[in-house]
């Protein structure tokens, strides 16, 4: 159930990401603050109590201006201070439904975004370590693994086996630019891994493809879980992280899209006429 949440959601990403592929990153992230914005806008004012959180603001507005006045009036100033709190803790109370009805959909599009804009692919000639990590039950020094012939990438070292952390290693390098499937063979069984080389713009780059709890499989949605009957609970590719760049910074996605989403959901809130 989750996988086919995973396969559709991604290709609703995939979708809305498609004009941008040949256009600056900015752009696209930019695109998605805005789509983002306006979602929180509308669920904000959607569900929030717009009239009691306009009376809160105005009460707090009215008792910073009562500190102000009557500063070196004690017992005034007292009294100030707790009406203060008290409408504070009214205006988070009109807040908190809409803010807990945008967590999840919020957690959704951050993990496919993340899934794009997280990771960048591999520049030809790049090396990475491709990890196989087995379940507990399994020793690597006891399991028959071998890449097969690779096309996309070379393996440049035999498997390297680390039985304390149920591991089996290898070194790769990309060759050729796209979107490449590796091969792995565990005693007779055979699974994939999906390997981004390249100019690769806007693909999802899967670091991992797991197995197991429902959750992992949800943080990791850009490929098919692996069978709960195989020996190998992790396969993943050590992509360099992706930095956006703005005026010779290099910045995590999620810093740009989260000031960029706030930023215009204050500019546009009149647009929509909500109270914040």
């Amino acid at each position: 159930m989750v996988s086919s949440f995973n396969s559709v959601f991604g290709r609703l990403f995939d979708a809305i990401l498609y004009p941008f592929h040949d256009l600056n990153p900015w752009i696209a992230i930019l695109a998605f603050s805005l789509i983002t914005a306006i979602f929180m806008l509308l669920v904000y004012r959607a569900l929030s109590d717009q009239e009691g959180i306009r009376t809160a603001k105005n009460r707090i507005a009215a008792h910073l201006l009562e500190l102000r006045l009557y500063q070196d009036n004690i017992p005034a100033t007292f009294r100030a201070q707790g009406n203060i709190l008290r409408w504070n803790v009214k205006y988070l109370r009109h807040s908190m439904v809409p803010v807990l009805a945008m967590i999840a959909p919020l957690v959704l599009i951050l993990i496919q975004l993340d899934a794009r804009f997280g990771q960048a692919p591999l520049a030809p000639g790049e090396t990475a370590i491709l990890k196989m990590r087995l379940k507990q039950e399994y020793r690597p020094s006891q399991v028959d693994a071998a890449i097969l012939p690779l096309t996309g990438s070379a393996d440049e070292t035999p498997p390297l086996r680390i039985d304390s952390e149920r591991e089996i290693n290898w070194r790769l390098t990309a060759n050729d630019p796209g979107i490449h499937t590796l091969t792995v063979r565990v005693n007779h069984e055979i699974l994939t891994k999906r390997l981004v080389v390249g100019p690769a713009a806007m693909a999802a780059v899967s670091s991992s493809r797991v197995g197991g709890p429902w959750y992992d499989i949800l943080l990791n949605p850009s490929e098919p879980p692996i069978p709960e009957s195989s020996a190998v609970r992790k396969i993943e590719i050590g992509y360099p992280a992706y930095r956006f760049i703005l005026f010779g910074w290099r910045i995590h996605w999620l810093v740009a899209f989260f000031v960029l989403s706030v930023l215009l959901g204050f500019a546009l809130k009149r647009v929509f006429r909500v109270e914040i």
